[in-house]
């Protein structure tokens, strides 16, 4: 779910995640999340991505906000990649560390 603010339209975060929220806490499938002060018309993201484990990121430049899905404990601690070297197009060796510092968008593909 991308937003421009930290609160949302409860519908737009239910319609985004799959989780509903209910007087009992957050809910999806036969699953509920308890949550301190349910919400009713809007849903504060730092409160709802802390209490069910999804991460929330933000990029200052653009001023939005990136949540995640629920990563079952296995969501990224930090953005760093590791070293990674890789022939580019050309034959050349292309080494990830030399954008260190700028965003990067990787792109995986695997024929299976």
């Amino acid at each position: 779910m991308i937003s421009d603010s930290t609160t949302v339209k409860t519908a737009d975060f239910e319609r985004a995640t799959g989780w509903q929220i209910k007087p009992e806490g957050a809910c999806k499938d036969d699953r509920c999340v308890p949550l301190a002060d349910p919400p009713a018309d809007t849903v504060e993201l730092s409160i709802v991505a802390e209490a069910l484990g999804m991460p929330l990121i933000a990029d200052e430049p653009s001023g939005l906000l990136a949540l995640g899905p629920e990563a079952g404990g296995r969501a990224l601690t930090s953005a760093v990649a590791p070293a990674l070297e890789l022939p580019d197009y050309g034959g050349e060796t292309f080494r990830l560390d030399g954008l260190r510092g700028k965003k990067v968008f990787l792109v995986a593909w695997a024929s299976w």
